[in-house]
């Protein structure tokens, strides 16, 4: 019997053996004849999905190793049992065949590399070493290519190429000078963009997809889902406020997505995912956790001039608006009262699920100022304060935390008028007052500084009794009455009556208005007294007169009585005394 030929792969391993070849050389020369067949492109293989693991493919062949084949090639998806042609690219360290789905052949001739370079059609060629700038490359003739097309990263790379097929393209050929230059990168580019085209075909809004975090920015997180990049924006890493994405994501890191949006922009596919909408939306049990009255507690998050956010749990946040900061202080800016990070106590003013709003106040928990108001502040009760603004009516004191008081512009001084509040009062300044009235359901109080000083009318009025006679200087004369000083800041009114004896004449006055008085127009009776020069009053007595008056003493029934002009110092009567009203009214004696 003849030996039979050991280069047909019908022949069994045992059959050979009795040829009297070893197990070993038979085996080599199966894998030999089987990969020399297949690998050289002749045709493509019908391979079978056998199992998918990671970001690649395993499929049977027909051969003793299996074929690997990256999961991109086939858009993401593969499932056991599938048949897909392929060809044989090379063979990986692990002794498994390198596939692709290309038809891909070996040129055999100058004609075939001819015609490939004219069709731009990817070819096969083995790495046969490092040169200098690049690769040699057998195609069926010597080859060169560039470093920077040979899809390598670094020399290490290149070195790992070095007795692998790889898929190329001829980018120059001179049939003379024999010169032939390849490129494996353009044909690495296009796979990845047909594979990238592939997924994003199997990808809609809405689907959970896996991935991986490729790149970190301040604004989110690029997502590789099976060769095609994703944005993840860092508002929708998580329901809880993330400042950087890095915080929370590494590279590398695997994580779990839904498709938010596809778009095409500018030519490109935008594709949006998002980590938090796989997990529950906190909002989903606010209604039934948060009441209207309720207390929390949390961390300031943001600060604006309007309002601050407070974080009540991971994802819902509560706002507190600046006017439910402070019970008195009219703030411009939430800023000057809360700080980011800062724990607050609040009340829940208001909470709408539906828009995802809850109000707070701040102002509230520290308890309403007016509640005790009336206690505190009552009646008759010496209060001090601040000034803390002016009108043009009055002013307004604090005299607590959301506690003020208006001091009316008449009752600011009993000394003197008053045409303006700044004209006694000024910003910032502490004063002293007594409580005229409160009145909790309106928050007002009413104040008086003239009514809280102790001394000036008040001591005056104390030190006179009604009917005495004191003296005092006409300030100013109005329609029917006069102003009268009595004293430093002490001022009293003067009723100015027909039947006054400022207007009257009298018999038996002194002996100095015994004629004419110039001064007052009135021509004098007849009288018994010694004759004076005539228009010459004894100007003496009229000064001891003065003298006598003004010190309070009752004035000599011969003295004769003048009429009211502002600076006269003259005797009058008290007729009126008013302690509340802090007011005196006077006669002409």
């Amino acid at each position: 019997m003849s030996n039979p030929d050991v280069s047909d792969p019908e022949i069994s391993a045992e059959t050979a053996a009795e040829g009297g070849e070893s197990f070993g050389e038979l085996l080599s020369q199966y894998e030999k004849s089987h990969s020399r067949k297949d690998e050289s492109g002749a045709k493509q293989l019908v391979g079978t999905v056998v199992s998918v693991s990671g970001d690649s493919v395993y499929l049977d062949i027909g051969f003793k190793s299996e074929g690997v084949l990256p999961l991109a090639a086939l858009g993401g998806e593969a499932k056991a049992g599938v048949r897909i042609a392929v060809s044989i690219t090379g063979r990986d360290p692990e002794g498994y065949y390198l596939l692709t789905r290309a038809k891909v052949r070996r040129p055999q001739d100058w004609a075939a590399l001819e015609k490939a370079f004219a069709d731009k059609s990817a070819i096969v060629g083995t790495v046969t070493g490092v040169v200098k700038g690049g690769l040699s490359v057998d195609v069926g003739v010597r080859a060169f290519m560039p470093a920077s097309r040979s899809g390598a990263r670094d020399a290490v790379e290149m070195e790992k190429l070095v007795e692998q097929e790889i898929f190329c393209r001829i980018i120059k050929l001179d049939v003379a000078d024999e010169d032939v230059v390849v490129d494996r990168r353009v044909v690495m580019e296009e796979e990845a963009q047909s594979a990238k085209e592939k997924r994003v075909a199997t990808l809609k809004e809405g689907d959970a997809v896996s991935g991986t975090v490729r790149s970190l920015t301040d604004y989110g997180a690029f997502i590789d889902i099976g060769g095609v990049d994703a944005l993840l924006h860092v508002s929708d890493i998580s329901w809880t406020r993330v400042q950087k994405p890095a915080d929370v994501l590494a590279l590398g890191q695997p994580v779990d997505v839904t498709v938010l949006k596809m778009a095409d922009e500018a030519g490109k596919r935008r594709i949006s995912v998002g980590m938090k909408q796989l997990q529950a939306h906190p909002w989903d049990g606010v209604a039934k956790k948060y009441k209207v009255g309720e207390r929390v507690r949390g961390p300031v998050t943001r600060v604006a001039e309007f309002g601050a956010f407070v974080e009540l749990e991971p994802g819902v946040e509560g706002l507190i608006h600046v006017s439910e900061m402070s019970w008195g202080r009219k703030l411009k800016s939430a800023g000057t009262i809360v700080k980011p990070g800062e724990m607050v106590d609040a009340v829940i003013l208001g909470v709408n699920a539906g828009e995802r709003r809850i109000s707070l106040g701040l102002k509230q928990a520290l308890g309403d100022p007016w509640a005790d108001a009336a206690q505190r502040f009552a009646a008759d009760t010496v209060v001090e304060g601040p000034v803390v603004s002016i009108t043009k009516f009055g002013a307004f004191v604090q005299l607590a935390e959301g506690v003020e008081g208006m001091i009316h512009i008449s009752e600011m001084s009993a000394e003197k008028r008053i045409n303006h509040p700044q004209d006694v009062v000024k910003l910032g300044q502490v004063v002293r007052a007594i409580v005229l009235a409160v009145d909790t359901e309106k928050r007002q109080l009413r104040l008086s500084i003239k009514q809280a000083l102790p001394g000036g009318v008040d001591e005056y009025i104390a030190e006179h009794k009604q009917g005495g006679v004191v003296s005092g200087r006409v300030a100013e004369v109005l329609d029917g009455q006069a102003r009268i000083e009595l004293g430093d800041g002490i001022q009293a009114m003067c009723r100015i009556t027909a039947a006054s004896p400022a207007e009257t004449k009298t018999q038996g006055e002194s002996p100095l208005n015994a004629k004419s008085d110039t001064r007052a127009g009135v021509p004098a009776p007849h009288s018994q007294a010694a004759p004076q020069s005539e228009g010459k009053p004894d100007l003496s007595s009229l000064g001891s007169m003065l003298q006598a008056r003004w010190r309070g003493a009752t004035p000599s029934a011969s003295a004769k009585p003048q009429s009211l002009s502002a600076g006269q110092v003259r005797s009058f009567r008290i007729v009126r005394l008013d302690p509340s009203a802090k007011k005196i009214e006077l006669e002409l004696v």
